[in-house]
């Protein structure tokens, strides 16, 4: 039975692959913080960057861990999120002192609660330069694949979201 050891060997080889293609997502999705998110978006501006994206999550959520595991564990997703934006993960259940973008101090559960209104997770919110929610810019929930969610980001980087819905822009890069 030689069949055996080549399907072993091939799974063994497939598994590999798969993990050398992915990077963890807290070290190469995120950027580091010392909470001072007007800061952040002077370092932004400074950066060239499009702009911030928050990932709104918490411990025990499954769609906040599919996301890490699926998506924002990628190189692509990883990179092309790096080139245009800063990245950062907020506790939406976490006690720890922040600034907000206009610089007065709260916490991460009040940031998200009070000035979002974030009641489910994951939530990514995009920030405009100038420290406010970019219209359109809000995705609650898993996306349904990386390519999704690559497709949000250029949403966003295109400006396509001055002009429509993210709905509509999936729906004509589907066409394309």
């Amino acid at each position: 039975m030689k069949v055996l050891p080549v399907l072993l060997l091939t799974l063994l080889l497939n598994a590999t692959a798969g993990a050398a293609a992915s990077r963890d997502p807290e070290q190469y999705f995120f950027d580091q913080t010392f909470g001072d998110f007007s800061e952040e978006l002077e370092t932004a501006r400074e950066q060239g960057k499009k702009g911030i994206l928050l990932m709104f999550e918490m411990d025990e959520c499954p769609f906040c861990h599919r996301m890490k595991t699926t998506v924002l564990n990628r190189p692509d997703i990883q990179d092309y999120f790096k080139k245009h934006f800063l990245i950062f993960s907020v506790d939406i259940e976490g006690d720890i002192e922040i600034s907000d973008f206009q610089g007065r101090p709260t916490t991460m559960k009040d940031f998200s609660l009070k000035q979002f209104r974030v009641r489910a997770t994951p939530v990514f919110q995009f920030i405009g330069l100038d420290g406010k929610p970019v219209k359109r810019g809000r995705y609650t929930g898993a996306t349904k694949d990386a390519a999704e969610f690559l497709l949000l980001g250029k949403f966003i980087v295109e400006d396509a979201w001055k002009d429509t819905s993210f709905s509509r822009y999936k729906r004509q890069a589907r066409q394309r």
